[in-house]
């Protein structure tokens, strides 16, 4: 496996693999640019196939940690780190610990925080090996509210430009919602509570028959969720769900969601743009909990909780700048928001690779 030759390699400034004996702890930390500050991305927890699966995930993510923390003016770069492993069976807070003391060898160039498999006691784990982490019990805490809380504010956004609801208002709209994690089940809520109607699916069971209960939804299967005819998709589980195979078929007009590294590849933004589906750019529409992690972690100055929100919700303008500018170039909304975000954290330079329509 070579990674300069990986096919999502870009430039990376820096990719460490890791392993700790003592605690079976295998891991791949990415950090991808650090222009605007430390390169600060989320500690995912997940069983790959493979190592080469585990890599391009590393690479992927931290990618689009720079691009996300630029459009979402903080002053963080993109890292991004992954842990080869079932988080339910091979966590422990040693392996966890140990994870850290990798972060630490690092000196500051990747900042950790919260992800996919991983919890706040788990960066509080991290935490005792270094200083290099954010979202502990001490400091911002679980910042998936934020995340759901801005994806929000990008459906509104999108409901507003391609539905033409003037207030974003999302009553009586149905989302079909994918993965009820803990964003998910955020989301979820707040839909709900503002009227809309809800198709649901997760790979877990309980998780949709908590939100039937919850929400009156109507469950989905997770294979087919995005064949459902609905105004909206919000994608909120693991990535490349939309692609070859799935664009075709979509049963919505809009797609918003959580998940990082929704399209598959960068030619996919064109494809929903051809079928006259408008995408909300994932890492803009989730940007909200690195903005939670970047005020509850100091790095904003000593700020409340209605700067946060104030900031989160300025994703919805965001958006409806590049839905505009995309209209007005013809372009693929995820193309604009790539280049607006490289204005930002490379001004001048080329434009990096996955940027073409």
């Amino acid at each position: 496996m070579t990674v300069f030759a990986a096919a999502d390699f870009d430039g990376h400034e820096q990719v460490a693999f890791v392993h700790d004996r003592a605690t079976g702890l295998r891991a791949i930390i990415a950090v991808h640019d650090t222009t605007l500050g430390p390169g600060a991305g989320g500690v995912r927890f997940w069983p790959y196939a493979d190592d080469e699966v585990a890599l391009a995930d590393a690479l992927r993510l931290s990618r689009g940690m720079t691009y996300k923390s630029a459009l979402a003016g903080l002053p963080f770069g993109g890292g991004k780190s992954v842990i080869i492993g079932d988080p339910r069976r091979d966590k422990s807070p040693a392996l966890m610990a140990a994870f850290g003391s990798a972060v630490d060898r690092l000196g500051g160039a990747y900042i950790a925080a919260e992800d996919v498999g991983t919890t706040v006691a788990d960066m509080d784990a991290i935490a005792t090996s270094t200083r290099h982490v954010a979202g502990t019990s001490a400091t911002s805490g679980d910042p998936s509210p934020w995340t759901a809380f801005g994806v929000f504010e990008a459906i509104r956004a999108a409901v507003r430009f391609s539905l033409g609801r003037a207030d974003g208002d999302v009553a009586g709209l149905t989302v079909a919602l994918q993965g009820l994690g803990a964003v998910g089940f955020a989301l979820a809520r707040r839909l709900h509570d503002a009227g809309a109607h809800l198709v649901v699916a997760d790979v877990r069971a309980e998780a949709v028959e908590r939100a039937v209960a919850a929400f009156g939804a109507r469950p989905a299967d997770a294979e087919n969720i995005h064949r459902v005819a609905a105004d909206i998709f919000a994608p909120c589980a693991l990535g490349a769900g939309l692609n070859d195979e799935t664009i075709p078929v979509l049963g919505a007009r809009i797609v918003a969601g959580s998940a990082n590294n929704q399209l598959a590849a960068a030619h996919h933004g064109a494809m929903l743009a051809r079928r006259g589906v408008l995408y909300a750019p994932d890492y803009v529409a989730n940007a909200g909990g690195i903005v939670e992690v970047a005020y509850g972690s100091g790095f904003m100055g000593a700020r409340g909780e209605d700067d946060i929100r104030r900031h989160v919700a300025g994703i919805h303008d965001t958006l409806l700048e590049i839905f505009a500018r995309a209209g007005a170039d013809g372009l693929p909304t995820a193309v604009v928001a790539n280049r607006m975000a490289e204005a930002r954290f490379r001004p001048g330079g080329a434009r990096r690779a996955g940027a073409a329509a």
